[in-house]
């Protein structure tokens, strides 16, 4: 008699690495793969000259002999001169008159483009011409158009009795002359923004408010306004970050001047390191006005909720 036969146990495979983190790995390499065409640059140009510049705040350099750490006494210098306030007092006098200034006459541009006009698409053209125009050549032809001895506004103001002011080269009337021409620059961009929004508005809406009897007045007030609130934000906080770093028309217009009445920020961060040698400062003050930037751009993205409308 034959011994039963008994049948192997089937050898066990070992289980090879779960498929989902593999293809999380190739999913993540695709995703590096197209985000270092734009990324690299940004690394190399924007996040490393800025971590460099963190390190020379934190040190004494003069751009030519070696620096000499001194930790945050660049800060407490600057946070103690009285020059820095003038300068941060001067930037937010701009922004004072430049931010209404521009919204307001981006709104208007923007609300009567967005009407039935005839050559409509001339109008914008012109509007948008002074945004893509270097800086250079606007504050060049405004500084000669505001000229206090020849200049073609004060021409006009002598020519209907009004003895023009000396613009630029008056401590009083240089901001606003400052403030003029960047306007003027900036007021098509605003309208692009604010147009593209007031487009974006459905047309039942004022149909309804007619049809309730509300005036021209109550359908700005009640529709047009709060359903162009999320332009208008972008609108307000994109300008407050161009006017904290404003510069080239101040460089070409004044230089600062007359006596100090136009130095903003970023021309006292010139002025200390090109003609004065403290790049250790300028690099400190270069991160205050960071540090101011994106607090107040907190604060705006914080308070928007209580006034900015989505439909």
């Amino acid at each position: 008699m034959t011994a039963p036969l008994t049948q192997a146990a089937p050898a066990r495979i070992a289980p090879g690495p779960p498929a989902r983190p593999r293809r999380r790995l190739r999913k993540a390499g695709t995703v590096v793969l197209f985000l270092a065409p734009s990324f690299v640059p940004l690394a190399m140009f924007t996040l490393a000259p800025m971590v460099g510049s963190l390190w020379v705040a934190l040190h004494d350099w003069n751009l030519i002999s070696p620096m000499q750490w001194v930790g945050l006494d660049n800060f407490g210098d600057l946070i103690g001169d009285s020059n820095t306030w003038r300068a941060f007092g001067n930037t937010l006098y701009y922004i004072a008159g430049y931010l209404p200034l521009v919204f307001a006459g981006g709104l208007a541009a923007a609300l009567a483009l967005n009407t039935a006009l005839r050559g409509r698409s001339v109008f914008r053209a012109a509007y948008f011409l002074p945004v893509v125009t270097s800086w250079v050549v606007v504050a060049l032809v405004w500084k000669w158009l505001l000229n206090p001895s020849s200049g073609v506004v004060n021409e006009v103001l002598g020519a209907i009795g009004i003895d023009g002011p000396g613009w630029w080269t008056d401590p009083v009337w240089a901001m606003p002359s400052v403030i003029l021409a960047s306007a003027w620059k900036d007021v098509g961009f605003v309208m692009v923004i604010l147009l593209a929004g007031l487009q974006s508005i459905p047309a039942e809406y004022y149909d309804a408010a007619r049809v309730d009897g509300a005036s021209t007045w109550k359908r700005f007030r009640h529709v047009t306004l709060p359903l162009l609130s999320p332009s208008s934000f972008f609108v307000v906080v994109i300008s407050l970050i161009n006017g904290f770093q404003v510069f080239d028309q101040v460089f070409v217009m004044t230089g600062g001047g007359p006596a100090g009445s136009t130095e903003v920020v970023v021309q006292q961060i010139y002025d200390l390191t090109f003609r004065y040698g403290r790049a250790g400062d300028a690099s400190a003050l270069s991160w205050l006005l960071f540090a101011v930037v994106l607090i107040v751009t907190a604060v705006q993205v914080r308070i928007q909720r209580r006034w900015v409308t989505y439909a």
